[in-house]
């Protein structure tokens, strides 16, 4: 991105009334391009691309945080718009620090977050084992090392669930800011209409922990993390959906490292040795 299109990015965002004054680039997201100018951070969107797991759709972070507003598990809105055909985005900083420990609040987190009403304009996320089956092979047929992740495939099965809830859909260690003793999710950009054990699957990834904080969790993190969170019965589906939710994130950090990553090569292995604790005969 250019000096000369920031710069005019900004004097845009400022005509809207947002003091947008030396705005420092943040590090951080692996996809669209951020600035923190005081109380106030801009994004600006790559659109969408081809990652086949994680969406990264500017609207539904407009709408998610419009519709969490006042709730703290979501940043406050200021602004939206295009600038020469780029989404963008203004929304308060939060002061905080990236997750580090403590599965019991992200655990609270999210169930307070799952009894909360949905939106208009979510696509449905993966419901039941035959829908996490379908998008794994769709991943997998993205790889071109692929035969022996497809030779994985759980078996069973386990039915949809009835009613769909709102999902954050990327809960990761990178997405949790704590402030003040609070919690609350950055990037929006996923949100779906979904079975809530996604949620907590993607928390709770070995793989996804490994990226981004360094190491998978303990055995008693997790088991703190499955405790803490509200409703027993999705807790019961997650572990009977874990066969799926680890052999597909298998495949997409397969998918990532043929992109040329190596850390999502190892985050694959970790993915891997989890699916197979639970799954001897994928030793």
């Amino acid at each position: 991105m250019t000096f000369e299109f920031e710069a005019s990015l900004f004097a845009h965002i400022a005509l809207r009334g947002l003091a947008v004054e030396y705005p420092e680039r943040l590090a951080g997201g692996r996809t669209n391009h951020v600035w923190r100018a005081g109380s106030i951070v801009i994004k600006v969107y790559q659109g969408q691309d081809e990652n086949p797991l994680f969406a990264n759709d500017a609207l539904r972070e407009r709408d998610s945080l419009k519709a969490l507003a006042g709730t703290g598990m979501a940043p406050k809105f200021l602004d939206a718009g295009i600038f020469n055909g780029r989404n963008w985005l203004a929304y308060t900083h939060i002061e905080g620090s990236v997750w580090q420990q403590g599965t019991a609040h992200v655990a609270q987190l999210l169930g307070r977050l799952h009894d909360q009403t949905g939106f208009s304009g979510l696509p449905a996320g993966c419901n039941g084992s035959a829908d996490l089956t379908d998008q794994t092979l769709a991943i997998l047929k993205k790889c071109h090392h692929s035969n022996l992740l497809r030779d994985l495939a759980p078996l069973g099965q386990v039915a949809a669930l009835a009613r769909p809830v709102l999902i954050h859909g990327d809960p990761v260690p990178g997405n949790l800011v704590e402030h003040a003793g609070i919690l609350t999710l950055i990037d929006w950009q996923c949100p779906q209409m979904g079975d809530p054990a996604e949620d907590l699957a993607l928390f709770l990834s070995p793989a996804m922990q490994f990226l981004y904080r360094g190491t998978p969790l303990s055995q008693d993190e997790e088991n703190a993390f499955l405790a803490a969170y509200p409703d027993r019965a999705v807790v019961e589906r997650y572990l009977a959906l874990k066969p799926w939710f680890h052999w597909r994130m298998a495949a997409y950090c397969l998918w990532r490292s043929e992109q040329s990553s190596r850390r999502d090569h190892e985050a694959m292995t970790l993915e891997l040795e989890a699916f197979q604790s639970i799954n001897p005969s994928a030793a």
